[in-house]
């Protein structure tokens, strides 16, 4: 099924994730520099590459939201994008929970300990939302196959197993 939230003959989550996705794991790289060196420079832009992220995030959810709504009850499709959707939302309150629990001028413990987890969380439901397009075909394909078993199965989208 293809998305019902187009802007230029193009799904909208799908363009719009790659921001929240990539400044929040920068974030990550830079606490883990900020670790390592002991610069606050790099605690002061991990902050703000977080607070980016989580406006990026709020912009893209809810059409992920809406794409979603429109997925058919009782599909493996409509239960991958529940927990895919659930997945980032949590990613997003830890990420939240760790910008406003950290100085923009020296790592602390706690906040970096929970981007650590968020990050860890969204490579998680990024691939959730990898297999809901890749696998499922949602938001791309309007013969998606809304219940192709798992990409980690051997099974094809088809019905017979896969060569590789």
């Amino acid at each position: 099924m293809e998305s019902r939230a187009k802007l230029f003959g193009h799904a909208v989550h799908p363009v719009l994730i790659v921001f929240p996705l990539g400044l929040l794991a920068t974030s990550v790289i830079f606490d883990i520099v900020n670790l390592i060196t002991g610069s606050p420079i790099f605690s002061t832009v991990a902050y703000w590459l977080n607070a980016s992220g989580l406006i990026g995030g709020a912009l893209a959810a809810p059409f992920g939201w809406y794409d979603w709504y429109w997925i058919p009850s009782g599909t493996r499709a409509k239960y991958i994008g529940l927990m895919h959707g659930l997945t980032m939302v949590i990613t997003l309150i830890l990420f939240f929970l760790s910008w406003w629990l950290r100085s923009p001028i020296a790592a602390e413990p706690l906040p970096t300990t929970l981007a650590f987890l968020g990050f860890a969380l969204a490579l998680f439901g990024g691939w959730l939302g990898g297999e809901l397009v890749e696998r499922l075909g949602i938001g791309v394909d309007e013969g998606a196959n809304l219940n192709a078993p798992s990409s980690l199965s051997s099974a094809s989208t088809h019905g017979h197993k896969s060569p590789l």
